[in-house]
């Protein structure tokens, strides 16, 4: 016996007006990422107004673009409905998929930066790596790329590129809230990030 397909049970974004599939099933290094970011953040902000959000939440920017961020963060309650985020998200996170990584560096980039996000992250499991760009009068701006060093590549380093790393992601939203690189990829065996 045929089992019709739900509609709505089939992950979908809108992206400047068109309906585009979503990845299925991501690896398991996308989802310990996902379960990472959104420990830290929810931890950090228990007793503040903002609040972490994670896979699963439409984000309706606009009539054209609705998407479903990996991790966000929202201080702005407004935008919170019973059954979406209508509006911006304060920080976004994307966890980079191979078949949706021009989309997340291309035109939802440009979407949530027009909309106001004022933080944007791309993760990338496979280079243990998170893009940092900051918002600056509606284009996102690179402030910074971390990386996620093994010891034996730590040891290979001369001095002056020790010193130029930077371990602690520093969060704009808060002037105290500054995230381990390794606390991103703890519990990701190696194996699993080249995938």
């Amino acid at each position: 016996m045929e089992q019709a397909v739900r509609l709505d049970a089939i992950p979908m974004e809108t992206i400047d007006g068109k309906v585009c599939m979503m990845s299925p099933r991501p690896f398991i290094a996308h989802n310990i990422i996902i379960a990472n970011l959104t420990t830290i953040f929810g931890n950090y902000l228990k007793g503040k107004p903002c609040m972490v959000f994670a896979d699963g939440v439409d984000v309706h920017l606009d009539e054209k673009n609705v998407f479903v961020p990996d991790v966000m963060i929202v201080c702005n309650h407004d935008i919170i409905k019973p059954n979406a985020l209508y509006g911006a998200p304060d920080l976004v996170v994307e966890v980079l998929s191979p078949s949706t990584a021009m989309r997340d560096r291309g035109p939802k980039m440009k979407a949530y930066a027009k909309a106001g996000v004022k933080e944007y992250w791309i993760v990338t499991a496979g280079t243990r790596s998170v893009e940092v760009y900051l918002n600056q009068g509606g284009q996102f701006e690179l402030d910074h790329v971390y990386e996620d060093f093994t010891e034996l590549e730590w040891q290979s380093m001369d001095k002056d590129e020790q010193a130029a790393t930077r371990q602690y992601i520093k969060v704009s939203l808060y002037d105290d809230l500054l995230v381990d690189i390794k606390e991103v990829f703890a519990k990701i065996p190696m194996a699993l990030s080249q995938a």
